[in-house]
C-alpha cells in the first residue's frame, strides 16, 4: 500500500483567504514540514501566492509537494455562480502550475442548512428544479477541472451545506458522470452528518480518489448538534479532535484502503479556530505519529 500523508492549511485555522487571524502562508509551510509532512494542500485560493514562481520556491525550500486544493463556494446559490467559476479556474490553474492532482469541490455553508447540521431527518431539502440546477453547477465545475485542466475532481460532503448527508451525496454520484467527478471522502464530516464512514467507504471505494482524515469528538458533536451550534463555533470548541481520540475507526479505514489497493494522498484536516488552538504544529505531529502507529507510513 503506497499511501502518503499530507496536511492542509485548515489545520492552522485557515478557512478564508483574507481572514486577518490567519497565520502567514510561509509559516504554515514551514510548520507543516517541521511536523514531518511531505505534502500540503493549497488552502483557500488567494491564501498562498498565485504566482507559481513565488510559491514554488518556498515549496522546494521545505521539500513539500502540493497535493490539491479546494473550491469552497456556494454552489447552492445561483447568484454566486460567477464567484464559483472564478474560484474553480483560479484554483485549477494553481494546482496545474505545481503538478498537483486533486481539485476538491465543496458546497459552502448555507443559512438554510446550518441549524440542522448533523440532523439529516430535519434538514431542509431542495425541490426538483433547485436540485437539478445545483447538480448541474457542480457538474460544470467538475467538467472544467477534469477536462480543461486534467485534474482529478472529487466532491466533498460538508456539514451545514446542501451536500452534507449520505443520501444526497449518493444521489449526486448517481447523476454525474464518474469520468468527471470522483469522491474526496472526509471521515470526520461523514461522522458529523450522522453516518458510518467505514460503511460508506466499503460501498464506494471504487469512486474514492482522495481522502481527508478528520476525527470527531463524540461529546462535542452531541452538544453542538443539540444546541444547533454554528460550524465554526463547533471548530472552536474542538469538535475535530486529534486523530485516534474520536469516534472514527481509523484502523478500519486503513484496512478498507488496504483491501482496495488504494494509492495516493490522504490529507489530515483538523479544522480549528486560528486564535484558539495553542499548538497546531504539535497537533499535526501527533496526528502523523498516530497514523504511523497504526500502519500508515
Amino acid at each position: 500500500m503506497t499511501i502518503r500523508i499530507g496536511n492542509a492549511p485548515c489545520s492552522w485555522g485557515v478557512e478564508f483567504a483574507q481572514d486577518p487571524r490567519n497565520p502567514s502562508w510561509q509559516s504554515v509551510l514551514k510548520d507543516c514540514a517541521a511536523a514531518g509532512y511531505k505534502g500540503i494542500e493549497l488552502g483557500p485560493v488567494g491564501f498562498m501566492p498565485e504566482d507559481p514562481a513565488v510559491l514554488g520556491e518556498v515549496l522546494v525550500k521545505h521539500e513539500l509537494e502540493l497535493i490539491g486544493g479546494v473550491v469552497f463556494r456556494a454552489y447552492h446559490d445561483p447568484d454566486a455562480w460567477e464567484d464559483v467559476l472564478d474560484a474553480t479556474h483560479r484554483t485549477a490553474r494553481a494546482l496545474k502550475a505545481h503538478g498537483a492532482e486533486h481539485l476538491v469541490l465543496i458546497d459552502s455553508i448555507s443559512p438554510r442548512r446550518a441549524p440542522t447540521a448533523g440532523r439529516a431527518d430535519m434538514a431542509e431539502q431542495m425541490d426538483k428544479a433547485e436540485w437539478t440546477a445545483y447538480r448541474d453547477r457542480i457538474a460544470e465545475s467538475a467538467r472544467i477541472g477534469a477536462e480543461e485542466y486534467g485534474l482529478t475532481v472529487g466532491i466533498h460532503a460538508h456539514a451545514a451545506g446542501f451536500m452534507d448527508f449520505e443520501p444526497e451525496l449518493e444521489r449526486l454520484l448517481d447523476e454525474v458522470d464518474e469520468k468527471i467527478l470522483k469522491i474526496c471522502f472526509d471521515t470526520g464530516h461523514h461522522s458529523y452528518a450522522g453516518f458510518d464512514p467505514v460503511a460508506f467507504m466499503k460501498r464506494h471505494m471504487d469512486r474514492i480518489s482522495y481522502m481527508h482524515f478528520k476525527d470527531i469528538d463524540p461529546n462535542v458533536k452531541a452538544d453542538v448538534i443539540e444546541k444547533r451550534t454554528g460550524f465554526y463555533d463547533a471548530c472552536g470548541q474542538g469538535i475535530f479532535c486529534n486523530l485516534g481520540d474520536g469516534d472514527v475507526d481509523f484502523p478500519a479505514v486503513r484496512q478498507v484502503l488496504l483491501d482496495a489497493g488504494f494509492q495516493g494522498w490522504c490529507t489530515v484536516e483538523q479544522d480549528c479556530d486560528p486564535t484558539l488552538d495553542p499548538d497546531p504544529v504539535g497537533d499535526a505531529r501527533i496526528n502523523l505519529e498516530y497514523l504511523e502507529s497504526i500502519g500508515f507510513s
